[in-house]
């Protein structure tokens, strides 16, 4: 697995591949930083292509990523996931909404949770999930960079979106 350190609007990101694809994201909170697993090398060509369509987004010219995804979870959560994806950018769902797109209206609770396991923060845009009454919930990052990210992708946003 390579790894690396991305300095970002919204801080520090960790980020981890391997020749499957992107594995990981993680925040580096106030309290704590991301975790480098022991067996994690630093740097290496793999990278590229994440942290070059990372700093895109960052800049404000990248709305779709297109990267290999290599996730691990269970079936239900990588539904959640894939689903994820379809959001628009720019865009705000319920988690209600998000349980009706994979077919289990009934299942908000779960897929808040398996929102809140995404490993792929941005890249699977859990942050453009919301309450159903339109509040900012449930962040790894914190509801402070849920919100500069939605802004963020609101501002870079053509208006015939």
């Amino acid at each position: 697995m390579q790894y690396d350190l991305l300095k970002t609007p919204i801080g520090q990101l960790l980020i981890a591949v391997d020749v499957d694809g992107l594995h990981h994201i993680r925040f580096d909170q106030a309290d704590r930083d991301a975790v480098v697993e022991p067996h994690w090398q630093r740097g290496g060509d793999l990278l590229d292509p994440v942290l070059a369509q990372l700093r895109a987004y960052f800049d404000g010219k990248l709305q779709h990523f297109n990267l290999p995804l290599a996730a691990s979870g269970t079936p239900f959560r990588k539904s959640v996931w894939r689903a994820l994806t379809q959001i628009a950018y720019g865009e705000t769902i319920s988690y209600g909404e998000l349980a009706r797109r994979i077919g289990n209206p009934a299942a908000s609770r779960a897929v808040g949770a398996a929102n809140g396991a995404n490993p792929l923060p941005i890249v699977v845009p859990c942050h453009r999930v919301i309450g159903a009454n339109d509040k900012l919930v449930g962040f790894g990052g914190g509801l402070p960079v849920k919100q500069w990210l939605l802004e963020h992708e609101r501002k870079q946003r053509p208006l015939w979106a």
